[in-house]
């Protein structure tokens, strides 16, 4: 009798074991675009040569007794990266929901994910004390580094390969997005309770300069003309940083509040995208300053914007529609939107 009950626990078990969800490996070859969706804890994986989608779900791969494993449980993933060479995916996840607002304290840790950029599979989970808001892999692609969004704000630098700490930075009260200037000499980390941004030299791991920016700067978002855009979410404005001087060159008073801003080099245009809103602005060079030129109609919560590699094409996520909106850069039209998950907000192009 114990035989046969023994018997069937393990078929019980066996059973149990067999029916947990993973997420199935994916063969991922065209230029796609990689969309974080904060809600629904997935990345959306668009072929940007049909448009046709495929889902990278973060949860799934630990099965259905996540809540177990807290190590590897997932909540709001954030901005996304790619490794130098193309092949890894990097991602902050703070834990909470920074859709509505950076103010305020995040008692939640962070975590950084390293998924495969061509399979999808989770790589590495690591842990930290504090949330984060992006993480971000190194010019040369050997560290990982990344912010705690704390009232004494760190930078923190990690070895790629074993995710073992190997810096950690004082830079100014509540650090937001960390990013690399396009020389690949200096991290930028927009310190959001400062109004302030801490400029780090790669090499060395210190502290160069602070610069002065406007009220709660979110990113540090760079420019292929040698500038830095810092978008103030409170400040309601774009502080242009000099990357050879290390100086603020400009200030664009915006009108409203900006949730991101990028360069694009072919047409020589800022485009910032109206946070809570449906809109993406676009500006041009006048009498050596930025003003605004016209606007584009996306989807509600306009967020991240990425360029395709011939600039001609813009992709925007939309935080509060589902959606990623493809625009016509030249014209200035939207062409259609894609459907994606829950609070889109982060968005990576791999070309190759």
């Amino acid at each position: 009798m114990k035989k046969i009950i023994i018997s069937l626990f393990l078929i019980v078990v066996a059973f149990s074991c067999s029916t947990e969800e993973t997420q199935p490996l994916l063969n991922i070859t065209s230029p796609s675009a990689f969309v974080i969706n904060g809600e629904s804890t997935t990345i959306s994986v668009i072929d940007l040569n049909s448009a046709q989608t495929s889902t990278i779900s973060l949860n799934k791969s630990v099965g259905k007794h996540a809540t177990h494993n807290m190590k590897d449980h997932v909540v709001f993933p954030h901005h996304i990266y790619l490794s130098p060479d193309g092949t890894k995916l990097s991602i902050g996840v703070p834990g909470v929901d920074l859709t509505e607002g950076h103010t305020g304290t995040h008692e939640t840790g962070g975590k950084i994910l390293i998924v495969d950029a061509k399979t999808g599979k989770v790589l590495s989970t690591t842990e930290l004390s504090k949330p984060n808001h992006n993480s971000i892999f190194s010019p040369n692609g050997t560290e990982i580094w990344t912010t705690a969004m704390e009232h004494d704000g760190k930078t923190l630098v990690f070895d790629a390969t074993t995710m073992m700490l190997k810096n950690s930075i004082a830079v100014g009260k509540e650090p937001a997005e960390l990013t690399f200037s396009a020389n690949e000499k200096y991290a930028f980390a927009a310190n959001g309770g400062s109004n302030s941004v801490s400029v780090i030299d790669i090499q060395t791991k210190k502290v160069i300069k602070t610069i002065a920016v406007g009220v709660e700067p979110v990113g540090a978002w760079t420019g292929a003309d040698g500038n830095m855009y810092v978008d103030n979410e409170v400040g309601k404005s774009v502080s242009v940083i000099n990357v050879d001087k290390l100086e603020l060159t400009e200030t664009v008073d915006l009108g409203f509040t900006p949730g991101y801003v990028a360069y694009n080099q072919l047409l020589n245009e800022m485009w910032v995208s109206n946070a809570g809103q449906s809109f993406v602005y676009y500006f041009v060079r006048e009498n050596n300053k930025w003003k605004k030129a016209g606007s584009i109609q996306t989807g509600l919560d306009a967020h991240a914007i990425a360029f395709s590699k011939d600039d001609k094409l813009a992709y925007v996520t939309n935080q509060k529609n589902l959606s990623v909106s493809i625009v016509n850069t030249t014209n200035h039209t939207k062409i259609k939107d894609v459907q994606v998950g829950q609070k889109p907000n982060g968005i990576v192009i791999k070309n190759q």
